[in-house]
């Protein structure tokens, strides 16, 4: 499956779009600096090989601002949201991330799985590859992605 993040020329929002079955579904995507908010969702599920957001629109699961809750799911997306806060907070060192998740599932009742400072590294290092892509995607234009194969579920 592709997911198309199309770059508005204007506003606060960019626009996840997923064709499939002759019909297209689309959500708005906070630009939150860097990368649109829903391609943070990519770089970690795609690195991490967990199945979070896109994942289980990638399964079958419609696009839309939310999604049918389950555990591995709710530890993607408190992951999402650190590594979000990561990019806007000058990056500090992988042991405080790791905190933050903790305390921010902690906060929301879910379990968090193992996080390493490896993972961090590979997730920080996932978003720069897709910045550098969105970088280069000019106004108006869509990038596509899929996640790598040896990733998929």
């Amino acid at each position: 499956m592709k997911f198309l993040f199309q770059k508005m020329r204007t506003g606060k929002y960019d626009r996840l779009v997923v064709e499939r079955d002759g019909r297209t579904e689309e959500v708005p995507c906070p630009k939150i600096g860097g990368i649109p908010h829903d391609m943070v969702h990519f770089a970690v599920e795609n690195v991490m090989r967990m199945r979070g957001y896109l994942r289980k629109v990638a399964a079958g699961e419609a696009l839309s601002l939310g999604m049918t809750p389950d555990v591995v799911s709710d530890q993607m997306e408190r992951l999402v949201e650190v590594m979000q806060a990561d990019a806007n907070s000058g990056f500090p060192a992988p042991a405080d991330l790791i905190a933050m998740y903790r305390v921010t599932c902690d906060a929301r009742g879910v379990v968090p799985f193992d996080v390493t400072s490896t993972d961090i590294a590979a997730i920080r290092a996932e978003m720069r590859r897709l910045e550098k892509l969105w970088d280069a995607t000019a106004p108006g234009s869509t990038l596509a992605l899929s996640f790598d194969d040896e990733y998929a579920h």
